[in-house]
């Protein structure tokens, strides 16, 4: 009886720090639409309004006032296009090179992905300078593969594809090798298959990388023609204020795509962590 009355009250308890942990998390985001749907009077009222007034006028004033004399959709494909395409050049770009630390046995192998592992040590904003010289002599700035390119591979992504295919075992590959299999056979119809849970992963958290990324497209892109979601989010910061209504709608707008793939993909996710991608 003690026995069921502890654990009773653990899962208690464990349910109130559950829902404590999910009310942090999410405020913030249903301040924003909370903030989106006030009157412009209700932005700073104190106390804060958390029932909106649902006034829709601030996507109105938002969705006829985009940057540079465009459409929202136009910045909207230019961040879908950037995303997507960052997203299935790291992917790809990361497995080949995951597999072949996991598995393809050469020269210094090991000692090269602890140097990649060391690179992760590096704060990105160290490499803004240098990439920025980079792409300046390749003639790149203010275009798409500006902000594709330098983001076509991630370390992280190598470490985790590697993680993923050492899990496989290698009777597995023999097998394959007596049937006659190549390795990119046996990589594609085999080695790739087994690990999609953590590719799915990997693509989820480089196409939300991509999605928020800010500070980089801010330096390469000044034509609005290619100028990405997030950026264009600037045009309501002013020299003499911030529109604060129409700001939170357009920040809505950028929130609510990345937050529907997660739901559509949040098995995968989940597979992907809870399979080990981590151990090795």
């Amino acid at each position: 009886m003690k026995r069921h009355k502890k654990i009773k009250i653990s899962s208690i308890l464990t349910y109130v720090i559950l829902t404590a942990a999910l009310i942090f998390t999410a405020f913030p985001f249903y301040w924003m639409v909370v903030s989106s749907l006030n009157k412009p009077g209700s932005l700073f009222a104190f106390p804060p309004k958390l029932i909106p007034d649902f006034y829709f006028k601030n996507y109105i004033t938002m969705w006829h006032n985009a940057p540079g004399g465009y459409s929202w959709w136009r910045f909207i494909w230019n961040t879908v296009f950037i995303a997507t395409t960052t997203t299935a050049l790291s992917v790809f770009n990361s497995t080949l090179a995951g597999f072949a630390f996991a598995k393809i046995k050469f020269p210094l192998r090991d000692k090269i992905f602890l140097f990649l592992l060391g690179l992760m040590m590096i704060p990105g904003e160290m490499l803004l300078i240098p990439n920025y010289v980079i792409l300046k002599h390749l003639h790149w700035l203010n275009t798409y593969q500006a902000m594709i390119v330098p983001w076509g591979a991630s370390v992280f992504g190598i470490f985790l594809a590697r993680q993923s295919f050492k899990t496989l075992p290698n009777e597995l590959w023999e097998a394959a090798q007596v049937d006659g299999c190549s390795i990119w056979r046996y990589f594609f119809s085999i080695a790739v298959p087994l690990a999609k849970p953590t590719l799915l992963t990997l693509a989820l958290f480089v196409f939300l990388g991509s999605w928020n990324s800010f500070l980089w497209p801010l330096i390469v892109a000044r034509s609005y023609a290619i100028m990405p979601l997030e950026v264009a989010l600037r045009s309501f910061i002013g020299a003499e204020g911030t529109d604060w209504g129409p700001l939170t709608a357009a920040s809505t707008m950028a929130t609510v795509p990345v937050l529907i793939v997660f739901l559509i993909f949040q098995q995968q996710f989940i597979e992907g962590i809870s399979k080990g991608a981590l151990k090795g």
